[in-house]
This record gives structure tokens, C-alpha cells and sequence, in this order.
């Protein structure tokens, strides 16, 4: 689906038909495609106020009590691992993962942990977004 910023809550209430209760969100997309600004709706559609901003260096932020954000762009997967941050997965809730890889993919897959994909692709001044899982 091909949506502009301004529509970006159609994808939001996309990734809630797929996971209406919580789940995994892997979300793929070059640098400045539009990754965080799709957490940041997802953050408001649930009601919180705090802003979402990207956790590059951090690897994670927490928005209320149920929406998990990880970036792992600088760190890999290695460090996800090492962190015990794969458990934290298993929390209620959502969890956006910036920069999953197939690998992770994989590993997500081997511990049987549904999970869905958001591509983002930039068309022009809108962006293009496959949802699969």
C-alpha cells in the first residue's frame, strides 16, 4: 500500500488486523525511510503521550507499558542476543524491531515467535509499505 504521511494510520490499524493483541514487528527500510515515524503513530494511536523517538543508542525504548522499540542498525543482532533482549520478546505487548535482518528472522522462526514484516520504501513524497507474516 502506497500511503502518505498523513495516512500513515491505515498501516498503523494494518499491523493491528495482523497482531491484535501484541506481537512481533519486524520493520525493514533504508535510512530515513520512515521506520520510527511509523512507531511514532503506532505510539499515538495507543493513546500515550510520550514521544517515540529512534533508540540507535540505546537499542531499546519503552512507550507505556505495552509498545517495545529496538533499533539494533549500530549494534547487530549479536548484541540483541547478548543482551537477553530475544526474551524480552516474549513480553506482552508490541515490539518494533528497526533493522531486523533475515538472521534474526530466522532465529525468530527457530523459537517458533510469530512475527510480521513491515518493508518501507520511499515513492516520491509518499512511502510504499508490504506488510507480510
Amino acid at each position: 500500500m502506497i500511503k502518505s504521511k498523513d495516512e500513515i494510520n491505515d498501516v498503523v490499524s494494518e499491523i493491528k488486523k495482523y497482531l491484535p493483541e501484541g506481537g512481533i514487528v519486524l520493520l525493514r527500510g533504508d535510512l530515513a525511510s520512515g521506520k520510527t515515524t511509523l512507531v511514532k503513530a503506532f505510539v499515538r494511536s495507543e493513546g500515550i503521550a510520550e514521544e517515540a523517538t529512534s533508540p540507535t543508542f540505546s537499542i531499546m525504548q519503552i512507550y507505556g507499558e505495552r509498545i517495545y522499540h529496538y533499533d539494533i542498525y549500530n549494534e547487530g543482532v549479536e548484541k540483541f542476543l547478548s543482551s537477553g533482549l530475544l526474551e524480552n520478546l516474549e513480553k506482552e505487548g508490541y515490539h518494533f524491531i528497526e533493522w531486523a535482518d533475515e538472521r534474526l528472522q530466522e532465529i525468530l522462526e527457530v523459537y517458533g515467535m510469530a512475527h510480521i514484516t513491515v518493508e518501507i520504501r520511499p515513492h516520491g513524497a509518499q512511502r510504499e509499505y508490504r506488510i507480510s507474516g
